[in-house]
């Protein structure tokens, strides 16, 4: 028992008890916590598979952490709730989605033996497709909730909308919720026959009718969203939190994710003037959010004081729970198997850094696989992981994760020579500074750069928005601003290019859907029409493909293909120096 949080505890409940004019009229106190877990992205187990080393957090852990808190408090005290994207990032997901697909899904599984009482969908679960996480939803033993989204065909709720839950009488009610944005995220093969509504609006219409349905003395939202912006009066917001606790009236907390910000924060409910705790545990099972509740009933049973304090509990020094480590022993092994395998050999370091600079091996072979399975003229592609190798040797299949972070399958798109030029100049835009004399930063930096956590939050924007090209040569002038940069000079085959001509250009699903703004405020394609351009779909992901090719050529060795280049060169060589120091100190 962990004393020092009990005696915490004990504290609180008397404080609640005496602290209140309110106080006469309480009969009993219940007290309870809801925890919650999100963006946990296929840490299951204390190891990452990926680089194969023991990994920080882990459901393992978390497993830890709640079974010392119902030990302390009573199991029925503390309510487990996971907020989406568990089903992608370390292979032990990626294992069950794609290559043992007879067996019962691993995270199933665990989430059952855990004793989750309801999960949301995240963005990345529903990459998976539907044969993964369809067969998932049906093998967890409790609802996955998503009440903003319904069946295209009759407009009937395709997921469970909430659940209740009762502690000693107090009646908990959980709306659960997904991002609305799931169509500029994906292709619709992988939702189709789905429409998703405007989180907000949806928790507007439903926690009133939660409220009496349910009796709910407390409602608690879970929603696969960030936090989002303040006083936000937009709509189909991607990042909702704030928006939902300002907006709803009768929400007690709001759990969120998505973003991967951590937040534990008050927010002011507009029409009541009352505060909505919001909280956001962060990603990959490092910390839990929880809620703890302290309620006060009268004699009749009935609410008459509520108290509820957030908190972010670190769970990385919790040793892993070893009777879980034991039940799922076997899957461990066989993903640690699948993992280490070598499927071919490199003959040269692939290294992400000299992609922010220039013509890299490491992207200039991803272009090339994509080049090569679509038979497109031009292909775009960008550094997804932003600090990442692959040594010379044995490539494992781990390897591929550090190569190919993402579960993003492969389209071919039309577009005109001209909205190629926008679109890299918007790419090129939001990665380089203009630079004035060669002591000016080469990347674009954030202002506050000092203020910066991570090392890629240096940048203003995410590396995997930073789309080079292959298929045409051409030269980037960081001395020009934004959108006069990119000067196309050929094709590859030194053939000229035509800003009037439509080319089949190879993207990832991401890409093709909107993400990163390039085809939108770059191109200039309405977000509606992005479906209208696409010729050719891949029938698997990206990583495939590359595991396809490494294993057919057994050894590879890419080089950069030096089609495109920075000026002035000794400008950026000098700038190179001082801003990768910057950049991955």
């Amino acid at each position: 028992m962990n004393t020092k949080r009990l005696a915490t505890w004990v504290i609180l409940c008397s404080l609640f008890w005496t602290g209140s004019a309110l106080a006469q009229k309480v009969a009993k106190t219940i007290s309870f916590s809801i925890v919650e877990t999100s963006d946990v992205h296929g840490n299951y187990f204390p190891y990452d598979f990926i680089n194969g080393k023991p990994g920080e957090g882990s459901l393992s852990r978390v497993s830890t952490y709640v079974k010392q808190l119902r030990k302390e408090r009573g199991n029925h005290r503390i309510l487990l709730v996971d907020n989406g994207d568990i089903l992608q990032g370390q292979p032990s997901a990626y294992y069950y989605n794609y290559v043992d697909t007879a067996s019962s899904h691993l995270c199933a599984r665990m989430l059952n033996d855990m004793g989750y009482l309801c999960a949301t969908l995240g963005n990345h679960d529903v990459e998976t497709g539907h044969a993964v996480y369809d067969k998932w939803m049906d093998e967890c033993g409790f609802a996955v909730l998503g009440a903003n989204v319904y069946k295209r065909s009759d407009q009937r709720p395709y997921l469970t909308a909430y659940v209740q839950e009762e502690v000693d009488g107090v009646r908990i009610a959980v709306l659960g919720m997904i991002t609305p944005t799931i169509p500029q995220w994906l292709p619709e093969h992988l939702w189709s026959n789905l429409d998703f509504k405007d989180a907000t609006e949806t928790a507007k219409r439903l926690v009133p009718k939660i409220r009496r349905a349910a009796k709910a003395d407390v409602i608690a939202v879970v929603v696969h969203s960030g936090v989002g912006p303040e006083h936000s009066k937009s709509r189909m917001l991607d990042h909702c939190a704030y928006q939902i606790a300002e907006q709803v009236p009768g929400i007690d907390v709001v759990f969120c994710g998505h973003d991967h910000r951590e937040a534990n924060r008050e927010i002011l409910n507009d029409s009541t003037q009352q505060k909505v705790l919001v909280l956001n545990p962060g990603a990959n099972a490092m910390r839990v959010a929880q809620a703890d509740f302290m309620l006060g009933l009268d004699s009749n049973g009935k609410v008459v004081k509520k108290q509820i304090t957030g908190q972010l509990v670190d769970i990385r020094n919790q040793e892993p729970d070893q009777d879980f480590l034991k039940r799922f022993q076997k899957d461990f092994e066989a993903i640690k198997e699948f993992t280490t395998q070598v499927i071919g050999y490199n003959k040269a370091t692939l290294d992400t850094r000299p992609a922010f600079f220039g013509s890299s091996p490491f992207v200039d072979y991803i272009h090339q696989i994509q080049l090569a399975v679509t038979g497109a003229d031009i292909s775009f592609a960008a550094p997804l992981s932003f600090d990442a190798a692959i040594p010379i040797g044995p490539i494992r299949m781990a390897d591929l994760f550090n190569l190919y972070k993402y579960e993003n399958q492969l389209l071919v798109l039309s577009l005109t020579g001209l909205e190629i030029k926008h679109y890299l100049e918007e790419s090129y835009g939001i990665w380089t500074n203009q630079m004035h004399n060669s002591s000016d930063h080469f990347l674009l930096f954030r202002p506050d750069l000092e203020k910066a956590l991570e090392p890629w939050q240096r940048l203003r924007f995410s590396s995997y928005n930073f789309d080079s090209a292959a298929g045409i040569n051409y030269t980037v002038d960081v001395r020009k601003p934004k959108g006069e940069k990119v000067s196309i000079l050929s094709m590859a085959d030194g053939t000229p290019f035509d800003l009037t001509k439509k080319y089949r250009v190879a993207v990832n699903s991401y890409r093709a859907n909107g993400g990163g703004g390039l085809l939108t405020k770059g191109a200039g394609i309405p977000l509606d029409k992005l479906r209208t351009r696409v010729l050719w779909t891949s029938d698997r992901e990206m990583r495939e493909y590359l595991r396809r090719d490494i294993s057919r050529q057994s050894e590879i060795n890419p080089q950069s293909l030096n089609n495109w280049r920075f000026i002035p060169t000794d400008w950026v060589k000098q700038a190179e120096i001082r801003d990768a120091e910057i950049l991955f100190k």
